[in-house]
């Protein structure tokens, strides 16, 4: 029995881009709007504990892995010569992906940035307005990764 790379790199890469969306949801959906509750200042010291501590290994592992599983399915399906229209969605993915980082690019310094602020809680609002924007963003085009990921498994999986 042969051992079907490409089937095999888009559930890996669905897997990945699941974990990750649902990391990013958690984040958009419930830890966020959480600082309201908490304030800004014990919010932030928070953040810096999870999201600035351990959870920068998580979070990089996930979007970086999730990102190259996602593209290296992709290229493995344009070696195989594989018809456009049926690869689209694991390509639909990669731009999602691209643009997942692209975002990610922005919201992870924004986040990083609340360390320079220190407890002030005006600086630290505004430092959470903006990375709750970029972090909105991100989770939309993660979930729709995620998406992607699934129409590509099933359309793969049914050829």
């Amino acid at each position: 029995m042969a051992i079907d790379s490409a089937l095999i790199l888009i559930a890996a890469a669905t897997a990945a881009n699941g974990v990750l969306a649902g990391a990013s949801l958690d984040q958009s959906i419930k830890q966020l709007p959480a600082r309201r509750s908490l304030g800004n200042r014990a919010f932030s010291a928070y953040s810096r504990a999870a999201d600035l501590g351990p959870g920068v290994v998580w979070y990089a592992t996930l979007g970086i892995g999730g990102a190259l599983l996602t593209i290296a399915a992709a290229v493995v399906e344009f070696a195989q010569g594989t018809p456009v229209a049926q690869a689209m969605p694991i390509y639909v993915a990669v731009a999602l992906s691209i643009l997942h980082s692209l975002t990610t690019a922005r919201a992870a310094p924004t986040n990083f940035s609340q360390k320079r602020v220190g407890d002030d809680e005006a600086q630290l609002a505004a430092v959470f307005d903006r990375f709750e924007r970029w972090q909105t963003a991100r989770a939309i085009l993660q979930a729709l990764t995620f998406a992607a990921s699934i129409v590509a498994l099933i359309t793969y999986a049914s050829r």
